[in-house]
């Protein structure tokens, strides 16, 4: 029995044709390919789906690619979207009912589970597992407009060209480019999900009301870009926490996405120093004393790193890798300087 995304999404892509067919019927088959307008149906020929091919990889049947708008999918992306459909659930009931299958056990076994709500760590896990690498992208971009032009994330980052935006809930939905960044708690487990909405050119946020927003469990988590161990750097923001990536590529570092979420921050059984990299405003320095006294009374270390300007994003637009690698290596405590930064510095004078 199909379950999971990509057991449906195999499911689908063995009779391509057919569900080409069912919900892409303004299209036509074209040699090994299904030619239609866009994912929505609309007639036309810049939108083609491969009808055969492996089951997963380059060139798996079921995928498909939009030439005029650089999108891409699987048929389940096809039926979400030509459906106007926005939970997993409900794209993976209609999936079942097209290719027939009974619901999955875990539905049958009592009438009061509950399905994903929209929002759950359940649906956050759905949307970073349909989104896909950062390398290439539209979110590439932004970060590179940033001036985070080697992005060291450990996979935390995620692409999807049409991410559901709604600005409340008596608005129509809108599908915006998105950098999607996996929250995870201290087992590596996803809790939820980040979203930053992305203007269609790659310079700059979406043009929409608000173009961030985190849903699931976010309390105690964070966006984690390496395994840590004992020493550890926290944040509020992705960016920022990517700008000191650049700088430190291999200290191990945690994006808590807001100063209160950052003071709350659940720290790993097995730090023995952790490194606040605040925000010059009043919340964020109630953030760094709030998360330093709770380090401290842990018997771990903290040390606060301060940018010259409003973060460290700032500063690595303003002054460059090797000024900003320079101004925290003066901050660091001298082992740490000397294993993160050092082989890096001979260079610098």
């Amino acid at each position: 029995m199909a379950q999971s995304a990509a057991d449906l999404a195999r499911c689908l892509a063995r009779d391509a044709e057919a569900v080409c067919r069912h919900y892409l019927s303004n299209g036509r088959r074209q040699g090994r390919y299904w030619l239609v307008g866009d994912v929505h149906n609309t007639p036309g020929r810049s939108m083609f789906v491969r009808l055969s091919g492996p089951e997963s990889g380059p060139g798996a049947a079921g995928h498909w690619t939009d030439a005029a708008t650089a999108e891409y999918g699987d048929l389940l992306d096809v039926i979400r979207e030509s459906c106007g459909l926005i939970d997993f659930r409900d794209v993976a009931e209609e999936a079942r009912r097209f290719l027939a299958l009974p619901k999955p056990e875990c539905q049958l076994v009592s009438q009061h589970t509950r399905p994903a709500r929209r929002g759950s760590p359940e649906s956050a896990r759905w949307l970073f597992a349909i989104s896909c690498p950062l390398a290439g992208t539209l979110a590439e971009a932004y970060l590179h407009e940033r001036s985070i032009m080697t992005v060291h994330h450990s996979g935390a980052l995620r692409f999807h060209p049409r991410c559901y935006y709604r600005p409340d809930e008596h608005s129509p939905t809108e599908a915006w480019p998105a950098m999607v960044a996996s929250i995870t708690d201290l087992d590596g487990r996803i809790t939820g999900v980040h979203r930053t909405w992305l203007d269609r050119s790659g310079r700059g946020k979406a043009p929409i009301g608000t173009p961030r927003r985190a849903m699931g469990e976010l309390l105690g988590n964070a966006v984690r870009f390496g395994p840590a161990d004992d020493v550890l750097a926290a944040g509020e923001g992705i960016e920022t926490m990517l700008s000191l990536r650049c700088a430190l590529p291999t200290m191990p570092m945690a994006a808590a996405l807001s100063a209160n979420h950052l003071a709350a921050l659940l720290l790993p059984a097995t730090l023995r120093r952790l490194y606040i990299a605040r925000d010059t405003d009043a919340a964020g320095d109630r953030a760094a004393v709030t998360l330093s006294t709770r380090a401290q009374e842990a018997r771990i270390e903290a040390i606060t790193l301060s940018p010259r300007l409003g973060d460290f994003n700032d500063d690595l637009r303003a002054f460059g890798v090797d000024d900003l690698r320079a101004a925290l290596w003066r901050q660091l405590a001298p082992r740490d300087a000397q294993y993160f930064c050092d082989p890096m510095m001979a260079g610098t004078g």
